[in-house]
């Protein structure tokens, strides 16, 4: 007897209007967990360890340091649990609890304009990080290969985040381009 895959015997549940396609949704809620490597790799920056960094670049203050590391980091993963409104009900009404325009249809391209800007800038962010790291133009240089291997592992996914939005926004286009 053959046993399914997990991957194929989990339908693909949502509580949007149309039916969401199944790798949109293991898309968005695979975005925060493909970027928190990146933001946990950035959190010792905020105390000035560098991570195998061979820098002589001036320090900035702690005061200015922890709370700029802190809030980039979550910045980060708000960024990305807001892409799973692309897949999400949410994404289509407002939330009652939200002021003003709570239980009121989304505009598509209320949701279409920023996902496709952002997913457009962290693309190109993504072609430069690539870029650095091919050796095309200067890189950063490590202490030796294991500092310089572990932020390669907790930086790279940082350049599927653009690709994968402009994803998801074509199909949430898609699912509520008639809407």
């Amino acid at each position: 007897m053959r046993t399914p895959s997990l991957l194929h015997t989990a339908p693909a549940t949502s509580d949007t209007e149309r039916p969401v396609p199944r790798w949109a949704l293991r898309a968005a809620y695979a975005l925060p967990w493909l970027l928190l490597p990146s933001c946990l790799w950035r959190l010792p920056f905020a105390f000035h360890f560098e991570m195998g960094q061979v820098d002589n670049a001036p320090v900035s203050p702690l005061w200015i340091t922890i709370p700029y590391v802190f809030g980039l980091s979550v910045l980060t993963e708000v960024a990305a649990l807001l892409s799973i409104g692309l897949v999400r009900r949410w994404g289509e009404v407002a939330p009652n609890w939200i002021p003003v325009i709570g239980g009121r249809r989304v505009p598509p391209m209320a949701a279409l304009v920023p996902a496709v800007a952002g997913g457009l800038v962290m693309t190109a962010v993504s072609v430069l990080m690539v870029l650095t790291w091919a050796g095309a133009s200067s890189g950063m240089a490590y202490e030796n290969g294991w500092w310089r291997a572990l932020a390669v592992v907790c930086i790279s996914p940082v350049a599927l985040w653009g690709p994968t939005v402009l994803a998801l926004a074509y199909a949430y286009h898609r699912r509520r381009g008639h809407a």
